[in-house]
């Protein structure tokens, strides 16, 4: 199977295997589970595929850099969501998004300090984060709903790989981590059934964060010297344990996290 054809195919696989996921144990497991790179790291594998592991290992640290954009995304989407439309909170965190990505275009840190400042940022999120303390509203969700998050998902990934050379490994990877999957389920949960279930989505996202650092953390470290199969079978199996913790965690702050439609 070639490239083209592994981004038609793996990339709303795991997309639609997410929304169900979601959709049967609530917005919370919802955004905890886009925590795991769904996007950023398809495009990371086809960039290593594409363009070769030097470039892939760039554009993982652009992405491992980018959880500290997605943290700040998190804070400003909850804290416009209140009695505000759910179009103004998203053009909030975006635009709070794309300020944290150009400030962090231009940091030269070393990998460890950078890892170091990307966990500390999701920390203090956590902390700004507004907790849900609403009710959802009774919502019947749209039949085209999974099938456009599936489209729109696989189509960003198409355009980030396809301008890879043209945007630098680096940006490339920043770029790829804009929490598109959870903007989607934040603005319909927002939309659909209130604000309360789109910050639970988001302080799901949060808690996720740490497995996504955690990916490429290990994917960087481990891409040039291991090869793209051994590092990829590495950086999952760290990501997966860092979500389990991530999950007793959210488990532990909310029993009810777990219930409700997303």
């Amino acid at each position: 199977m070639d490239g083209l054809a592994l981004k038609l195919v793996l990339t709303p696989t795991l997309i639609g295997a997410v929304s169900m996921a979601g959709r049967r144990w609530g917005p919370g497991v919802s955004g905890w589970l886009v925590g795991f790179p769904l996007t950023s790291g398809p495009v990371a594998f086809f960039l290593a595929l594409d363009q070769g592991v030097s470039f892939a290992a760039g554009a993982a640290v652009g992405s491992m850099t980018g959880a500290a954009a997605q943290a700040v995304f998190c804070v400003l989407y909850g804290r416009w969501a209140r009695g505000r439309h759910w179009a103004l909170a998203l053009l909030a965190g975006s635009l709070g998004f794309a300020a944290a990505a150009v400030a962090l275009q231009h940091l030269t840190l070393a990998l460890v300090p950078l890892l170091t400042l990307v966990i500390g940022t999701v920390v203090l999120a956590l902390v700004f984060m507004p907790r849900d303390s609403e009710s959802p509203r009774p919502a019947r969700r749209p039949r085209w709903d999974i099938p456009a998050r599936l489209v729109v998902t696989t189509a960003i990934v198409l355009l980030l790989t396809g301008l890879a050379t043209t945007l630098g490994p680096s940006l490339t990877g920043l770029l790829a981590t804009f929490p598109l999957y959870g903007a989607i389920l934040a603005g319909f949960a927002h939309h659909l059934e209130g604000p309360g279930p789109a910050i639970r989505v988001l302080r799901g996202l949060l808690l996720g964060l740490f497995a996504f650092a955690g990916f490429f953390f290990v994917l960087v470290l481990s891409i040039e010297r291991a090869g793209i199969a051994q590092a990829f079978a590495a950086a999952t199996a760290a990501a997966l344990i860092l979500q389990a913790g991530a999950l007793w965690a959210m488990r532990r702050e909310s029993p009810q996290a777990g219930s409700g439609r997303a």
